[in-house]
């Protein structure tokens, strides 16, 4: 079975598509710049796009077993000089998913054969800041920037399921993995015996180990009853301050040195939520379809990724 994978270059989508093709099935991985690419191995098909439109790709889509669509401009940035959320940011992070998702549309409407099933990806900044405990997927949406933007990311692809395509979008929580993402920043100032909170640190910390992201794609492609939305975080959220803690006996540092929230909205503005707001969702929905975690409790997530 082939599937097309969108954003398949990124931390999520590089290891996706190498389980993928580990299991048998034969992956197109759609990339601006695919000469620059490498890690890839057999089953494995670089794809040129433009990250707009269904062009020199979308026949694929015809006959493909289904097309998960990852692709986003990072919210965080690529460096602590990007975080900061301009104008032409925030423009540029909504563009680059909607466009995206404009293109599933087109290449599934296109296809004589429609794909079985498109995955959304989403994130749990839909949910917004909340300090009310945890919740599951039934809970509403938020009104800030991140909630709206990913209202129109999951909004985006809803015309397939007209088409009678299968549909799940994964709200995905903060990813943990050696390879990329938050982890490494977050790592340093405990090297520096500085690591602590930041802000109050009771603000919740919807984690996941990468191989659970994974793991959960995986199994929402081979579960074909599995359809609507679900968390992508691990079934026992922590706040902050339980996470810096976890993570300083994992690195053998003390976790006492609060960063204060003002340093933070002074050098990155709006895009500080990022760090200082959070949320305490759980995978309900992925649970109930019988998902079974790999790394459930974040101790041994960490000493996983940190090899203690």
């Amino acid at each position: 079975m082939r599937i097309i994978i969108t954003g398949g270059t990124g931390l999520i989508g590089k290891q996706l598509a190498l389980a993928l093709a580990q299991k048998g099935y034969e992956v197109i991985v759609l990339s601006r710049s695919p000469e620059r690419v490498t890690g890839f191995g057999e089953n494995i098909h670089l794809v040129r796009w433009d990250g707009k439109t269904a062009a020199g790709w979308g026949e694929l889509a015809d006959g493909s077993g289904a097309i998960i669509n990852l692709a986003g401009e990072s919210v965080a940035g690529d460096s602590l000089l990007s975080i900061r959320w301009t104008d032409d940011r925030k423009r540029s992070i909504r563009e680059s998913r909607i466009n995206a998702g404009q293109a599933v549309v087109e290449a599934v409407e296109a296809a004589k054969q429609r794909p079985s099933l498109v995955i959304q990806a989403s994130a749990v900044g839909y949910y917004g800041s909340r300090s009310d405990g945890i919740f599951d997927e039934s809970a509403p949406a938020g009104s800030d920037f991140l909630a709206n933007i990913c209202l129109d990311w999951e909004a985006v692809t809803r015309p397939v399921e007209t088409m009678g395509v299968r549909r799940a979008i994964v709200r995905i929580g903060v990813v943990l993995a050696s390879q990329g993402g938050a982890l490494p920043r977050q790592i340093l100032p405990f090297r520096f015996f500085a690591g602590g909170p930041i802000g109050s640190g009771r603000q919740g910390y919807p984690w996941i180990h990468l191989e659970d992201v994974v793991g959960a794609m995986v199994f929402l492609i081979d579960t074909p009853q599995a359809q609507g939305v679900y968390n992508l975080t691990a079934p026992n959220p922590v706040t902050n301050a339980e996470f810096g803690k976890a993570l300083g006996r994992i690195m053998h540092r003390p976790s006492i040195v609060p960063a204060p929230a003002f340093v933070f909205k002074l050098a990155f503005g709006e895009a500080s939520a990022i760090l200082l707001d959070g949320q305490m969702p759980i995978p309900a929905r992925l649970l109930q379809a019988g998902y079974q975690f790999k790394y459930p409790q974040v101790q041994e997530a960490l000493s996983s990724i940190l090899g203690n």
